[in-house]
């Protein structure tokens, strides 16, 4: 099968491309790499079946592909909120030159959205069947109101195309080529703690999150892409172990061995104060939950920031 992965070159879909060629396929990447980066590609492009491409997707494809997969997007407070217009228009106008592409070529397509659609959830843990509660024109709407409409507009390719196209909300992920300025907190925590600095909380640290390792993540995406029965479904994929904010860094600091000092700064607006994803209907459908547990995945993530600390 010949796939293409938009924003192939970021955290998630270069993993994602490394999965799809041990498959068998053959992949394309397309990537403007604002965020991405090429270096996330050195294995893959030593395959004769991966072809790189510097693209937006804002712009027209005219490639020959059986499946896409819509991974691109900034996807982090600080990228997100720097490039907000240009992070609405990817979600949008970029997300129909996909679903157009998808349509002329008859293609499979999965579009990676976010739990942020979920916004701050009024409901605990969070189901597919919830609607959120996002703020419309808050600080964070440029991301979460972004995705929100590039899932309206895959459910309308799906209804009146019959295009076979399905959707993933993404929660929390972490591990290998997590940039370390990308302001997530996983990224900020290891980095921090690997310079000896004090750990930034912000809040009282009493805010949940649920972190994914970056393999499970991806073979959950390629179940929702290729089982039977996914067209015009809808999946969260994440790890459904809560942890505050106190707890992961508590937890990381042991990892590394060293006790760190805490600093308490002002809580970002529209953060919201719990994060866990049911994952009934992944399980029931995919036939998938993660398996890597989060001192594992974390261990793994810091020693991949040390050795690239050891290159730079």
């Amino acid at each position: 099968m010949h796939i293409l992965v938009a924003g192939g070159a970021g955290f998630i879909g270069s993993h994602l491309c490394e999965r799809l060629l041990k498959l068998g396929h053959k992949v394309t990447c397309v990537d403007n790499l604002k965020t991405g980066r090429k270096s996330n590609l050195h294995e893959v492009q030593k395959s004769p079946k991966f072809l790189f491409l510097k693209r937006d997707i804002r712009k027209p494809l005219d490639l020959p592909m059986d499946f896409i997969f819509n991974l691109a997007s900034y996807a982090s407070p600080p990228y997100y909120q720097k490039w907000s217009v240009e992070t609405m228009l990817t979600n949008s106008l970029g997300s129909y030159q996909l679903l157009e592409l998808a349509r002329k070529r008859n293609a499979g397509y999965l579009y990676a959205s976010t739990s942020e659609v979920y916004g701050d959830p009024l409901k605990h843990p969070q189901k597919e069947t919830d609607w959120g509660n996002v703020n419309p024109i808050g600080v964070r709407a440029c991301y979460d109101e972004a995705k929100r409409f590039g899932e309206a507009l895959v459910m309308e390719y799906v209804r009146k195309h019959q295009l076979n196209a399905r959707i993933i909300r993404i929660f929390n992920t972490y591990g290998p080529r997590l940039q370390k300025d990308d302001g997530r907190v996983i990224s900020n925590f290891i980095n921090q703690a690997l310079q000896n600095k004090d750990l930034t909380i912000y809040g009282t640290g009493k805010q949940t999150r649920s972190f994914c390792y970056v393999t499970d993540l991806v073979d959950g995406i390629i179940r929702a892409a290729f089982k039977p029965k996914t067209r015009g479904q809808v999946f969260n994929l994440g790890n459904p172990g809560e942890f505050t904010m106190l707890e992961a860094a508590e937890l990381i600091q042991k990892i590394i061995g060293r006790p760190m000092r805490l600093d308490y700064k002002p809580l970002p607006g529209d953060d919201p104060k719990r994060r866990r994803p049911d994952i009934s209907r992944a399980k029931t459908v995919l036939g998938w939950s993660p398996k890597v547990q989060l001192r594992e995945g974390l261990t793994k993530t810091i020693a991949w920031f040390k050795d690239q600390g050891k290159k730079r």
